[in-house]
């Protein structure tokens, strides 16, 4: 028998209901990350922050999150995605309603920071669960689909401001407390939702015999002592620090430079921040189903992964050509394709740890790079900041920093894991 016959015929479609979990959850993990950001310049005035009042309060939830990640990833390992994230679920949601009560800005520093903390077994659980859910020939689509909510997220935070703000009437304090029910309903949907497919009672014979086709593991859970030895972990760790302070720039400083070059608020004029993040979701969903389509073709995984993420890469190369345009639309579209690419790069990247390790090890690794993404994050807010500083505000260094890392992180993953072997394996 051939392994093509081997492989069971693709029935149910009751998996793609936790997608589509994960994706609400998304949602709501990014509108509770967000909305500060959109609220911080009334905050500012009412509250007198200055420059590094603000500034201290965005590094405290980047410092937590990134730590938050060592702690979470472990967590959802230990108990399974089912109570670990339900934790992280109340405890991001209890952040978010402090933000109500605080104050001073040290009262936004500790909320923030709860929020970190909680946020960072987001995505730890989110591979978890989709490992536990999806055969590797799925996987990066399915998790494509779950980070493209990502944007979805950020693009509703303004929405549901104006909602509960201009047509309801509320301050941000009740804001902030009554938008805490979007956590209090995805927990009560996670719990009543989620288990793993044989337990479930949705999941029918055939598909089941679909969601369980990869060989059988033979390490049920490996430790942080072997985890942090193995080369595969740093492979993934590495290209984190590398790739995702591309995402904090933009989540960052896009309304900054869009507001400087073309005198454009993106708070108000939300146009090009739609057009710009609906091309990233059209990425991250691309991203996941070309390297799932390779692999259903017969592709190894290492070539299937590698070959999408290079060409990831190269959506990014137009950044380059960005800050010598004089028209906006122009800018948009070259800066939602690189978005586009770095989403089909990460749908990739988070893809990697189930290919290379355990179910059961999975949050721990995600965790791990997770961390070295948010050191690479607050490396990259020092840095943007002195660049920015000594040049007058010109972006061009920083674009072109931005279209080489994505090809240094595959180098990386190539020398580091050139097979993408599996932990037993090896």
């Amino acid at each position: 028998m051939t392994q093509d016959q081997a492989v069971p015929a693709k029935t149910g479609r009751y998996r793609w209901s936790i997608i589509a979990l994960l994706f609400i959850a998304t949602t709501v993990n990014y509108i509770d990350r967000t909305m500060l950001g959109l609220l911080a310049p009334d905050l500012g005035r009412e509250l007198g922050w200055n420059e590094s009042d603000y500034g201290n309060i965005v590094l405290a939830f980047q410092a937590a999150y990134a730590s938050g990640f060592l702690v979470m990833g472990g967590l959802i390992d230990r108990l399974g995605p089912k109570i670990g994230y339900a934790i992280a679920i109340s405890v991001w949601t209890l952040g978010h309603v402090a933000h109500g009560f605080a104050s001073a800005v040290t009262g936004f520093m500790a909320a923030r920071m709860v929020l970190g903390v909680g946020e960072a077994g987001h995505f730890p659980a989110v591979v978890r669960s989709s490992s536990e859910w999806f055969p590797q020939k799925e996987r990066a689509y399915a998790i494509g689909w779950v980070n493209s909510a990502t944007t979805v997220g950020v693009i509703l935070t303004a929405p549901t401001l104006a909602l509960f703000m201009g047509v309801l009437g509320l301050g941000w304090r009740e804001t902030f407390i009554v938008t805490g029910l979007f956590g209090v309903g995805l927990l009560a949907l996670w719990w009543w939702l989620y288990s793993n497919p044989r337990e479930s009672g949705r999941v029918s014979a055939a598909e089941l015999a679909w969601i369980e086709h990869d060989p059988p593991e033979t390490v049920a859970q490996l430790g942080w002592s072997r985890i942090a030895r193995h080369r595969s972990t740093w492979a993934y760790a590495s290209a984190k620090f590398l790739t995702d302070p591309v995402w904090f720039l933009m989540l960052f400083w896009l309304p900054k430079y869009f507001d400087s070059t073309f005198g454009v608020d993106l708070k108000l004029v939300l146009l090009p921040m739609i057009v710009m993040y609906l091309l990233s979701d059209v990425g991250s969903i691309a991203g996941g189903w070309l390297s799932s389509r390779l692999l259903q073709r017969g592709y190894s995984c290492s070539f299937a992964r590698k070959v999408t993420m290079l060409a990831s890469g190269a959506c990014v190369l137009p950044l380059l050509a960005v800050t010598s345009l004089d028209n906006m639309w122009f800018a948009v579209v070259l800066i939602g394709l690189a978005l586009a690419g770095h989403q089909s790069f990460s749908s990739n990247l988070l893809s990697l740890p189930p290919d290379m390790f355990p179910k059961r090890a999975v949050g721990s690794v995600i965790g791990l790079g997770g961390f070295a993404g948010g050191v690479g994050g607050m490396i990259m807010a020092a840095s943007v900041g002195a660049i920015l500083d000594a040049t007058g505000g010109n972006y061009t260094v920083i674009f072109a920093a931005c279209t080489v890392v994505y090809f240094l992180a595959v180098g990386m993953i190539h020398l580091l894991a050139p097979t993408l072997a599996r932990v037993e394996e090896v």
